[in-house]
């Protein structure tokens, strides 16, 4: 495995966790490789809490054109995030859909 910082960041500390064999998805990799791919998302955020102490993180995988994936090997995205680096963080990852974002009652 790779563990690198991403060259475009969302955030302080944005990590990538990229397999050294080539596969395009998440879906191809052997349960080996998965496993080793927790376990350096594992390390990488020790690292992270160490360095820079963010208050939560985001784990994403972006699978396929559908999906946004503009790179087509495999590669996980660490990102901390931090306490008001966002107006309302509520919802996470769902916002990529603003209008399916809001799911729960004020």
């Amino acid at each position: 495995m790779l563990t690198i910082r991403d060259g475009f960041p969302v955030s302080l500390g944005h990590t990538l966790i990229i397999p050294k064999r080539h596969v395009a998805s998440f879906f191809d990799v052997t349960p080996e490789e998965r496993n080793q791919l927790f376990d350096a998302i594992d390390h990488a955020k020790q690292e992270l809490d160490k360095e820079i102490s963010p208050d939560g993180y985001n784990i994403g995988i972006n699978s396929g054109e559908a999906a946004g994936q503009t790179v087509m090997h495999l590669h996980i995205h660490l990102i901390p995030r931090f306490n008001g680096d966002c107006t309302d963080p509520k919802g996470g990852i769902r916002w990529i859909f603003p209008d399916k974002a809001k799911y729960w009652d004020d």
